[in-house]
């Protein structure tokens, strides 16, 4: 398809140096309207100066979407159900973000016709992945627009040349940003670049914009109650709330606490490693809670088959297949375990880590009459144990008399 034939493209618009020149790229390459789309997230930024910038460049259809509650009830919570970690340490806050905004931008294309959408991910990086999956799910004959994979603007200082020649308003001039390439949403805030490029050299104490340093936390620890239903988090500490207020305030309890750091050097789906520090407060303490939470609700094979399978969702999510099918029937298995995750669970917070001082719930398997260590009443025949040993042991007792190993 040639760069002429499309007429209206829907931008993922973020008001930032790199999305600022893509909407005049396209404007001046491809010759046509520009709708830009901004997604509040959570990220904690302000978005209308986003608003003012695009008209400024001449956009007359300007979408800025407050998704956070969508974000954390439909996106979070269910990847949260599985205790999903990607290599056994992300928490995938950026991941789960993409297919949200690959979503929404896809509903406004429809809405306005729009015959293409772009976005603004580099070729090196995980998320040009994950949002064209997304769009493609969702509209297969969309057509993308990548200029990352396109233009020769490839770098900041082409960039900032670019901006400046064609006034584009860049409110950080050169010298003043940060060195690193950081990302946030409601989840979680990540950086990767600068001196974590050296994965021998520690990241510098005042990168953290979340959380206190552990050594710096609280010398008393901090006890919180969350209450459980279906797998998710409806209160705490006896305070009804809704999914993107449990995990905002989640979020403070963590960082006040030095909770939820974490230095990884991932797999990236492209194929490099990549070296990335995240932030995630609430969603470590999220992670333990829930655990806690499933340890007296769930069936034993029913946890066990959820843990075997969690790293295969998790990559799933990671990779940017939240809406394949594949997610989808996982996630189908994951909700219908939730339906006894009930109950409360009691965290005390110090210092960084999140233990867990108590958990109790009506549709608990925990039976204390059985598992007691005192006298049980006949609850439990110790006796019946020497069958079940001798049933298990007999494949390795024939085999020993046949002199294997």
């Amino acid at each position: 398809m040639a760069q002429s034939s499309v007429k209206k493209v829907v931008l993922a618009y973020s008001g930032g140096l790199d999305t600022s020149v893509i909407l005049k790229w396209l404007q001046e390459n491809y010759d046509c309207e520009v709708v830009t789309f901004t997604a509040d997230i959570g990220q904690g930024e302000e978005l209308e100066p986003a608003r003012a910038k695009a008209q400024q460049m001449g956009v007359k259809e300007i979408y800025i979407d407050d998704l956070r509650e969508e974000f954390v009830r439909d996106f979070v919570f269910p990847m949260f159900r599985a205790n999903a970690l990607y290599e056994g340490e992300y928490l995938l806050g950026t991941s789960i973000a993409r297919p949200l905004i690959a979503k929404r931008q896809i509903e406004i294309a429809k809405q306005v016709g729009a015959d293409a959408v772009s976005h603004g991910a580099t070729g090196k990086g995980n998320d040009q992945v994950r949002f064209e999956l997304g769009y493609y799910a969702l509209k297969p004959d969309v057509r993308v627009i990548a200029p990352w994979r396109e233009w020769d603007l490839t770098s900041r200082e082409k960039l900032l040349t670019y901006a400046e020649q064609r006034g584009i308003p860049i409110e950080k001039k050169k010298g003043q940003r940060s060195p690193y390439s950081m990302d946030a949403n409601l989840l979680h805030i990540s950086y990767e670049g600068g001196v974590l490029e050296d994965t021998w050299t520690e990241a510098e104490a005042d990168m953290w914009r979340w959380s206190v340093s552990p050594e710096d936390a609280p010398d008393k620890a901090e006890y919180i109650e969350l209450t459980y239903a279906k797998g998710d988090i409806v209160a705490i500490n006896g305070e009804a709330m809704s999914p993107a207020s449990v995990l905002a305030t989640l979020n403070k309890f963590g960082g006040k606490h030095g909770i939820g750091r974490a230095d990884i050097v991932e797999n990236r789906y492209v194929g490099m490693k990549s070296r990335g520090c995240y932030e995630t407060p609430g969603g470590t303490v999220m992670l333990k809670a829930h655990r806690a939470i499933e340890s007296i609700t769930l069936d034993r094979e029913v946890a066990h088959l959820k843990d075997e399978l969690m790293p295969r969702y998790a990559s799933l999510i990671y990779n940017g297949y939240w809406w394949s099918p594949e997610r989808r029937m996982l996630q189908q298995m994951i909700d219908a375990s939730q339906a006894a995750v009930n109950g409360v669970v009691r965290l005390k917070l110090y210092k960084g880590n999140v233990g867990v001082a108590g958990r109790k719930s009506d549709d608990s398997l925990f039976d204390a009459n059985i598992a007691t260590f005192e006298e049980d009443a006949g609850a439990y025949n110790q006796a019946d144990a020497s069958g079940f040993i001798k049933l298990n042991a007999l494949r390795m007792r024939i085999a020993a008399k046949k002199g294997r190993k």
